[in-house]
């Protein structure tokens, strides 16, 4: 794949003009062709053509493809289409920038086993890196509540652009957030409280484990009003996924051992040291979502983190994403940590599909994003060249065929009205 300029001119719409006005959705918006652009899909090779949009939805895309006369035409003048970038594991709207104690809703530390409370409940639409979001090409994150607790609480799948979250919502919940090691050891050790260490934070989980168990047992007319239970009952019934925080080789060695255990569906986040048992969760067929990697090793537990660990969990079989765990690492530098894993070692499509395919598939949307497949949704962006070159930005976004972002004549990213 060649290298394209690094300032490519926003190529322009025949429905809408190239000055820096806002995008809008007029009617009949979602449906539309693209052509002359060099298409990525993730699923298959890239090749030189056009993908038409119907109604939101990806209907058709190849390189000799003939645009039906109804269909407004944008000509991209070479430049990359890529589906939207999904980032599976963000604070976003939980942990909002600039805000201090105001905007952190991130984690309810007054107990170990927070199974019910849901992050949807704290998400604030208007946290300005929703922006950042769509200005660095990332369509769809999941946003989880914090590691400070054993049991943290239900995930959200979201779309970066909307008004309320409400209408932003993918899927919820996505899955239930937990965490091992250092973080709920030392919150709830310095209160002197259980769990204080490595086997307490790992008893408080088999507990709460075994509880709902017996409540799921019941007949449905016997059992109390328990929402504890009835999320972990989920995870129970693989209808989610249990996303267990883990750095430490041990404590990833425990997430296994917990999961062989209660048989759920185990989401290993961060996985900082994964790679040093990577023929373990191969085996185990366990997902790693790999990150933050442009950060210092500012704990024990990360001391061995290496950007050439997605490139090695790749080699070794397992299905890598890669995070940036926001605002630990801005989430517009989402593609800058998959180029820093290609400069170590990964292949660059692996990279791509780890920033787009892989997620989607672990919050269990891959039938609707993740690559440009017909009947996908349209969720679009449009690059100057290679995303894996940094110098390159992107030009134009779509969420589900409606666009939320273009530069403007003057080169600044406008946001379409929320």
């Amino acid at each position: 794949m060649t290298p394209e300029p690094a300032h490519r001119p926003a190529p322009d719409s025949p429905s809408a003009p190239a000055a820096p006005t806002a995008p809008t959705a007029p009617a009949g918006a979602g449906t539309f062709a693209i052509t002359g652009a060099h298409v990525v899909p993730i699923e298959g090779e890239p090749f030189d053509g056009t993908v038409l949009v119907r109604e939101g939805h990806i209907n058709a895309l190849g390189a000799d493809l003939e645009v039906p006369e109804d269909l407004p035409v944008i000509d991209a003048d070479g430049a990359w289409l890529l589906p939207g970038f999904v980032d599976a594991h963000v604070h976003l709207g939980v942990d909002e920038e600039g805000e201090g104690w105001a905007g952190d809703d991130t984690n309810e530390m007054t107990d170990p086993v927070m199974a019910a409370a849901r992050a949807i409940d704290a998400v604030n639409p208007l946290d300005i890196g929703f922006d950042d979001a769509i200005i660095g090409g990332v369509t769809a994150v999941n946003v989880n509540p914090g590691s400070g607790n054993p049991i943290g609480g239900l995930a959200v799948a979201l779309r970066t652009h909307g008004r309320v979250v409400d209408e932003m919502v993918l899927r919820s919940p996505s899955g239930l957030k937990a965490a091992l090691g250092e973080n709920p050891k030392r919150v709830y050790g310095e209160r002197k409280q259980t769990p204080s260490t490595r086997l307490g934070v790992a008893l408080t989980i088999r507990q709460a484990f075994a509880t709902a168990k017996a409540w799921s047992r019941k007949p449905a007319e016997e059992r109390d009003a328990d929402l504890v239970s009835e999320a972990l009952t989920r995870v129970l019934e693989r209808e989610i996924p249990w996303r267990q925080h883990a750095h430490r080789a041990d404590d990833i060695a425990t997430a296994l051992r917990l999961a062989e255990e209660f048989g759920y569906r185990l989401v290993l986040d961060h996985g900082t040291e994964s790679y040093l048992i990577a023929d373990r969760v191969a085996a185990a067929g366990v997902p790693v979502l790999y990150g933050p990697l442009i950060v210092s090793r500012s704990k024990v537990e990360v001391r061995h983190r290496t950007p050439a660990a997605p490139g090695l969990l790749t080699a070794a079989g397992v299905e890598v994403s890669i995070i940036t765990d926001h605002p630990v690492v801005p989430i517009e530098f989402l593609v800058h940590q998959a180029a820093l894993a290609v400069k170590h070692g990964m292949a660059p499509a692996d990279a791509l599909r780890a920033i787009t395919l892989h997620p989607a598939r672990v919050l269990g949307l891959e039938d609707r994003i993740g690559s440009l497949t017909a009947g996908k949704e349209a969720d679009l962006v449009l690059w100057e060249g290679d995303p894996l070159d940094v110098r390159h930005r992107t030009l134009r976004v779509w969420q589900g065929g409606r666009e939320v972002m273009r530069r403007g004549a003057d080169g600044e990213a406008v946001i379409a009205p929320r």
